[in-house]
């Protein structure tokens, strides 16, 4: 499913425009990243829990040429499936 498969399946659900639509899914997708911005954990019941995590500096390998390479420290965004989530998928 895309972004643009989500909207049209809001807009249908909830019998609003596909511009009203997209406003709502941009919403909920911005008011996340900003959560996760401030290393917050969001939390949709049913559905899973998106946080953030930190990756420290290491030292890494050029597959390439076998030179040692610094690779920075870094914060990625995590899932974890909930539970009502992973039952419906079993």
């Amino acid at each position: 499913m895309t972004k643009a498969d989500l909207v049209d399946s809001v807009a249908s659900k909830t019998e609003v425009s596909k511009d009203k639509a997209e406003a709502i899914v941009n919403g909920v997708f911005d008011d996340i990243i900003a959560a996760l911005k401030n290393g917050e954990k969001v939390n949709i019941s049913g559905f899973g829990t998106f946080s953030v995590s930190h990756r420290k500096a290491r030292a890494g390998r050029n597959p390439k040429t076998g030179e040692t390479i610094h690779i920075a420290s870094s914060r990625a965004a995590k899932f974890k499936a909930g539970k009502t989530l992973k039952e419906s998928l079993s």
